[in-house]
């Protein structure tokens, strides 16, 4: 069931951004990608800490230690609100309207509480709860940014219907757990402390897997105004979200046991081999990802896309389907072993060397090359690349059994669509007809290989 809250959220997801995208001028939508991309870095560098420390200790082990750690989570949280609400009347003198400080400020408070409010429910398990939530948020979200886009096709309006969707949600969210606003638990210093010291540093880490695609965002808009790079902000939008989504699902599911095998028995072959099946998971199933996407690729910008946008976006979305593929495993997979063993520096180092190089690699491309859309994520590519090449060192500072046959499965159903691509020129439908047969044929080898390997018991040797 959470599995398929993650699946729902991401076609809602999926559908909302071509649809706005068709409401809006491209530098309304250009304008309206980068706040979405700002308040969700808002929403991580203000809340994310206190996300990471309660997937870390909330509900805690001992008798009312649920109630004393939630106090201590809501606490934690509106400080921080207050804190990013100030942040936002600072910026009012620098330049930024008013109105867009406040609607910023406003998504990126509702996008915090939300997310930490569903990460306490899904830690105490009430997994029917957090399915329900889950599935309801990305409804009410996309129904309320469709509502602002409508009734006024412009960036304002449309980021204001965003924060309506988000006001609707609370009250939805606190008729349905009530019950958790009672008891009068103590405040404890104390577990503050150890919330922020374990959660900053984690959620540093995620500040820079943001701040990666903001700065290519950035690049992109300098260098081709906000007009011309709309086309590549929609394709970095869209590309990125299902590869977020699916190894945020596959994790919710395997990571927690994991955890406890590593905590309860260390190095083990238990959980060599549990390692192993967890990495074959999270890359089979980016690669069987990124295989659909390029296997529909040609449809989707011809029937899709709006037109204004279709060739920007034709021209970005090859490099920013590899470029996301290859950051979801060096920021999700790749840093476990550091996880596991706190090497909360390793964690920090490989997010930041993501950023850098990605970045990096779009600006050398476009000063050696040329400022365009697709050399410019290109170069993204290609940083995102070497920076997977450093994380491979900390994934392989923990053993693990790897699964080999449905990964290799995977990477032949996604190499499939991609060579089919290459011939989209010399006949468009035969090439888009051989990516998505071939592609599919590997990728349902793949799946019934990790069954067989992976799900089916296996005979005692």
């Amino acid at each position: 069931m959470a599995l398929a809250a993650y699946f729902y959220q991401a076609a809602v997801a999926f559908g909302l951004l071509i649809a706005v995208a068709h409401l809006l001028s491209p530098a309304d939508y250009a304008a309206y990608s980068l706040f979405i991309a700002i308040t969700q870095f808002a929403a991580i560098l203000c809340f994310e800490w206190i996300r990471f420390a309660c997937s870390r200790f909330y509900p805690g082990q001992g008798a009312g230690s649920e109630a004393t750690q939630r106090r201590a989570l809501t606490i934690e949280f509106a400080a921080c609100a207050i804190l990013c609400s100030s942040g936002a009347a600072l910026a009012v003198p620098f330049g930024v309207p008013a109105h867009v400080a406040l609607l910023g400020a406003l998504v990126a408070i509702f996008q915090g509480g939300s997310d930490l409010h569903l990460t306490m429910l899904r830690f105490r398990q009430a997994f029917g709860a957090f399915s329900r939530l889950q599935g309801s948020r990305a409804t009410i979200l996309a129904a309320g940014t469709l509502a602002g886009a409508g009734i006024s096709p412009s960036f304002p309006a449309t980021a204001a219907g965003l924060v309506a969707g988000y006001m609707v949600y609370g009250l939805l969210a606190m008729l349905l757990t009530h019950r958790e606003d009672g008891g009068g638990a103590r405040f404890s210093p104390v577990q503050v402390r150890q919330h922020f010291v374990y959660g900053s540093v984690a959620a540093a880490a995620s500040v820079f897997g943001l701040l990666a695609p903001l700065g290519l965002k950035s690049i992109l808009t300098i260098a081709l105004g906000a007009g011309g790079a709309a086309g590549g902000l929609l394709a970095l939008d869209l590309l990125q979200k299902p590869f977020v989504l699916i190894v945020s699902a596959l994790q919710a599911i395997q990571y927690p046991d994991i955890v406890a095998r590593y905590d309860r028995e260390g190095d083990t072959a238990a959980l060599r081999r549990a390692l192993g099946n967890y990495y074959a998971l999270l890359a089979g199933f980016a690669l069987m990802t990124a295989a659909g996407i390029f296997a529909l690729l040609q449809p989707i910008g011809l029937f899709v896309i709006a037109p204004s946008l279709r060739d920007g976006f034709m021209e970005a979305a090859p490099f920013v389907t590899t470029l996301a593929l290859v950051r979801a495993l060096t920021l999700n997979m790749l840093p476990t072993p550091a996880h596991l063993r706190h090497r909360l520096v390793s964690i920090f180092a490989l997010a930041a060397a993501d950023c850098v190089l990605l970045n990096g690699g779009a600006f050398a491309a476009g000063h050696l090359f040329s400022f365009a859309g697709g050399t410019l994520m290109a170069g993204g590519m290609v940083g995102a690349l070497i920076a997977a090449v450093f994380g491979l060192r900390v994934l392989f500072s923990l053993p693990f059994d790897l699964v080999w046959q449905p990964v290799l499965l995977s990477a032949m159903g996604f190499a499939v669509p991609v060579l089919a691509n290459a011939g989209v020129r010399e006949n468009l439908w035969l090439s888009v007809g051989a990516g998505l047969i071939g592609g599919a044929v590997f990728c349902l080898a793949g799946l019934y290989s990790y069954f067989s390997r992976m799900v089916r018991p296996q005979p005692a040797p």
